[in-house]
């Protein structure tokens, strides 16, 4: 059973120390599959599951019935298989055509307005753009009333570095509805572009969202 495995060499636990890139693809299986049966643990049920097809090759295109049809493995864990192929599927379908492109604070508010508008606490979000403006990633970076000493540079720029990312665009919101930057709103926006500039990862704004309306720190002449 999985559990008789030493710690460092279960998959899940392998996977948080180590990183999923560092799991062979019978141990990544181990981990959708959660469990094996009574006569073998799913690590070796993992191991038959890809023999049997052939490898991902060929499992990927496997549909529920013969998935099922292999002992050990049944509708939830098929299901479980099928939803994280057609996952990878789409994912290798992405275009970077078809990322959210930021050419203005109004493309950048756009972007949040319908999510923030309503949040009832102050969310500081960090969008991080590569070098033809488009958002590969976006993160909260925090929950809460803004301050100085609380967004901290390093939750900021740590994913920006992490994601390559050429430019960042922060926005967080008044739950008032008010966009009007407080003096906390600009002390925080000068501290991150100081940082920018050392790392070397522009801030491009600091957008303030109200109920329908926005705040530029850039526009506001606070960068």
């Amino acid at each position: 059973m999985i559990r008789d495995f030493p710690i460092d060499q279960r998959p899940r636990e392998r996977l948080i120390n180590n990183g999923a890139e560092s799991l062979s693809n019978h141990e990544l299986l181990a981990i959708l599959l959660r469990t094996g049966t009574k006569s073998e643990s799913v690590i070796q049920l993992s191991n038959r599951l890809l023999t049997q097809f052939g490898g991902l090759m060929w499992l990927k295109d496997a549909v529920l019935e013969e998935m099922t049809n292999l002992k050990g493995i049944g509708q939830a864990k098929a299901v479980q298989i099928a939803a994280a192929v057609e996952l990878g599927r789409r994912i290798s379908n992405l275009s970077y055509d078809e990322r959210y492109v930021i050419r203005s604070p109004e493309d950048g508010a756009n972007y949040v307005m319908n999510d923030m508008r309503f949040l009832t606490q102050e969310h500081f979000v960090a969008l991080y753009l590569n070098t033809k403006n488009q958002v590969i990633h976006r993160q909260t970076i925090f929950i809460g009333s803004l301050n100085a000493s609380i967004v901290h540079p390093r939750e900021v720029f740590k994913e920006a570095i992490r994601r390559s990312a050429a430019s960042i665009i922060c926005l967080h919101n008044h739950p008032s509805g008010d966009p009007s930057p407080s003096r906390e709103d600009i002390e925080v926006t000068k501290r991150l572009v100081e940082c920018g500039k050392m790392i070397g990862i522009e801030l491009l704004d600091h957008l303030i969202i109200g109920d329908k309306k926005y705040v530029s720190m850039k526009e506001k002449g606070y960068m």
